[in-house]
């Protein structure tokens, strides 16, 4: 059993869609432990229809859009850390959190604490947007406070080989890549645009150094 781990600085700012790439191109089985709001295509069905490869239902499947806990909150639930545990099985999982690393899960619990006890590689995802600096090395800080191991950051959006330089550098963390915006996704796009922007080989390794 291998999991990687795909969180970001903030919500919508293309998460899933890495994730559904690296599902794609890992072979991997796709894991969104907690997914609030039901109104539209969840994040599990994107993944399913871009990859075709297997997904895993989610531990809460939440109606209002909106952070974790008050999704779950306003439906009289309280979510229980001891249901998300990492996925059991052969093969590679590739797990999506949701928004950033300090969205609460319940009243006691962040999305990096549930993180910090799962000490699964990490990638980060940033937008390459105004502001992207602060919420990166704030994110990155966090993670390696609270001892989780990161592979690396993969920007979204644009270039801006000043803004990513800085990132890496001061966050001493390695560029994973970039992936531009995409007006129409499908699989083969998807997979093309990963093989083209993203250092898979660099995403495999800690993959296959894991026991």
């Amino acid at each position: 059993m291998t999991s990687l781990v795909i969180t970001g600085t903030d919500t919508g700012i293309g998460k899933t869609v890495v994730a559904a790439g690296l599902t794609q191109a890992l072979g991997a089985t796709y894991w969104k432990p907690v997914q609030s709001g039901l109104e539209e295509e969840t994040d599990t069905e994107v993944v399913a229809r871009l990859t075709g490869q297997p997904v895993l239902p989610e531990a809460y499947r939440l109606t209002r859009p909106a952070s974790p806990h008050l999704s779950a909150e306003a439906e009289g639930v309280e979510i229980d850390p001891t249901r998300l545990v990492l996925p059991q099985g052969n093969g590679v999982f590739v797990v999506e959190g949701a928004g950033g690393l300090l969205v609460p899960l319940n009243r006691q619990m962040l999305y990096l604490d549930l993180f910090a006890r799962w000490r699964a590689p990490t990638v980060l995802c940033a937008r390459t947007a105004l502001g992207t600096i602060n919420h990166s090395l704030l994110s990155l800080r966090a993670l390696r406070e609270a001892r989780v191991p990161v592979v690396g950051i993969v920007f979204v959006g644009d270039p801006d080989p000043e803004v990513e330089a800085t990132i890496c550098n001061f966050g001493a963390v390695t560029h994973l890549g970039r992936m531009p915006f995409m007006e129409t996704i499908t699989s083969d796009v998807l997979a093309s645009t990963v093989a083209s922007t993203l250092d898979l080989d660099r995403i495999r390794q800690p993959l296959e150094q894991m026991p």
